[in-house]
């Protein structure tokens, strides 16, 4: 096997063009979240859409250590508050996305096997994703990032705080309670997904899904058993019992039986919502959200009962078979049933502007404002459990904020500033103030992996041999290979 030398330098040379341009970025957008951020902030001279008591016109914010502490039209600055001047400008509590795929090293599907409920999200957080900071530069300040729908019963889930510059272990939501991601449909029974020679993986139907969840179940029960068994045996003084087996799989299935973890499911038609909710119903357990749930105006009043929340899209359609029977008034008509609806990205740019998607319910279904504007922030903080922290402006919630240049749910609004926990994560003028440095330091960097890349190869280097050996008159050629399947293949939709 020979590898030219110089190929082998220019890959290490682009490798580190790349690794320098995405840190320099990095390093200038950190700049914008110093550790030492001010203790005490107030916002003023803003209209404020609090969500949950109104607007206030020309109201003031004042944040404490992180905290909201004081919400009115007559808030007074302390004398080590840094002000920020919003000048009539809109203010909102952080978007919440309820389904996202962003901030994730690799692959979002372990899709080996159609339960994979061993792996977790948390463990591959990536705080280097460019699109955390884009997604704040849209408003978001929150999401909850799933595991793919390649599996009936996917991977653990895990909601954080868009803390660009912060490390991995800074990204997780303090105290959410965490999730785990299922899938009804296409995509776990591979309907897209096939290589010639291998065997397709069980389950093939929907019918083998459901039994697949059912089954999975079956065993979580009979495990928890168990250990409830062997907890009362040693509460009782059996000093000769003996653990069972402690098995990873159903460990977070068994958290999702006791209701302390939450069941995140992918779906699109309406007899299978129907039949996960009768699932759930048969264990004992709640559906937390229907995710997608593009034909849940068909069977919205069945949602309500059951208490289980709604993450849709606006208007999404017609991009698989599944989709053919969506409509853009899904979430207005569920809203008026009782379900508890959200609007969601999943996607990485379409978080970018989740204020406009939820301003779509106006008039495709005629929400008001208000309604529209609790799609994107209570609803989801609600759906993921942490509507006590987040998701409105109230005192002692956390400043998770948005300042616009316009009413928010309008075509015309641009995020100003960002706020997490007080901070200011995202600012549009020192941005743009940035962006001339960036692109001087992006160029020269390509500079000098072009001028790299136009020095000739002075030998090639074969394995086993020094340099400057000759390589061998003939090449083995070579047998076509199949084409590779996509890893994130059947994730996102």
């Amino acid at each position: 096997m020979r590898i030219p030398s110089m190929l082998v330098q220019n890959r290490l040379l682009a490798s580190v063009v790349l690794g320098a341009c995405s840190l320099a970025f990095s390093l200038s957008t950190r700049a914008a979240t110093p550790p030492d951020a001010a203790p005490v902030i107030l916002i003023q001279n803003a209209t404020i859409l609090t969500v949950s008591h109104g607007t206030i016109e020309h109201g003031s914010i004042l944040i404490k250590d992180g905290k909201i502490a004081e919400v009115g039209p007559s808030v007074k600055a302390p004398k080590d508050a840094q002000v920020l001047d919003a000048a009539g400008q809109w203010v909102i509590p952080g978007i919440i996305d309820c389904h996202s795929h962003i901030a994730v090293d690799g692959s979002v599907n372990e899709g080996s096997v159609s339960v994979s409920s061993m792996v977790n999200i948390a463990d591959v957080l990536n705080p280097d994703d460019i699109d955390i900071y884009r997604d704040l530069a849209g408003g978001t300040t929150v999401a909850n990032v799933l595991h793919g729908s390649a599996n009936s019963i996917g991977g653990q889930t895990v909601v954080i705080k868009l803390r660009w510059g912060q490390p991995a272990s800074k990204l997780p939501f303090e105290g959410a309670i965490p999730g785990i991601k299922f899938a009804l449909g296409e995509n776990p029974k591979r309907s897209n997904f096939s290589l010639p020679g291998v065997t397709p993986r069980y389950p093939t139907t929907r019918m083998g899904v459901e039994e697949t969840i059912r089954t999975a179940f079956v065993e979580a029960r009979d495990y928890k058993k168990a250990w409830d068994d062997y907890d009362k045996r040693v509460a009782a003084g059996d000093k000769s019992a003996i653990p069972p087996r402690r098995d990873l799989r159903l460990d977070p299935l068994v958290e999702v039986l006791e209701g302390k973890r939450y069941v995140h499911a992918h779906c699109y038609r309406e007899d299978e919502i129907l039949m996960l909710l009768r699932v759930a119903k048969e264990f004992g357990f709640k559906v937390r959200t229907l995710q997608h749930v593009l034909e849940g105006y068909k069977v919205a009043d069945e949602i309500a009962a059951s208490g289980t929340g709604a993450s849709t899209f606006s208007d999404w359609w017609a991009y698989k078979v599944e989709a053919y029977d969506a409509i853009p008034y899904n979430a207005a008509i569920m809203t008026r049933r009782g379900v508890i609806v959200s609007i969601n990205s999943d996607d990485a740019e379409e978080a970018t502007h989740l204020n406009q998607e939820a301003a779509k319910t106006m008039k495709y279904g005629g929400l008001t404002h208000d309604e529209a504007l609790k799609l994107v922030t209570i609803n989801p903080a609600i759906q993921l459990g942490i509507d006590k922290r987040v998701g409105s402006i109230d005192v002692g919630k956390d400043a998770d904020l948005v300042i616009y240049n316009h009413d928010p749910l309008s075509a015309y609004a641009v995020v100003q500033q960002t706020l997490i926990d007080g901070r200011i994560y995202f600012d549009r003028k020192r941005d743009i103030a940035d962006r001339d440095a960036r692109e001087k330091e992006k160029k020269a960097l390509m500079d000098k992996e072009k001028k790299a890349g136009e020095k000739k190869p002075d030998a090639t280097i074969e394995i086993g041999k020094g340099r400057g050996a000759k390589p061998d008159e003939k090449k083995t050629e070579e047998k076509p290979k199949p084409p590779q399947a996509d890893a994130v293949s059947g994730g996102a939709l």
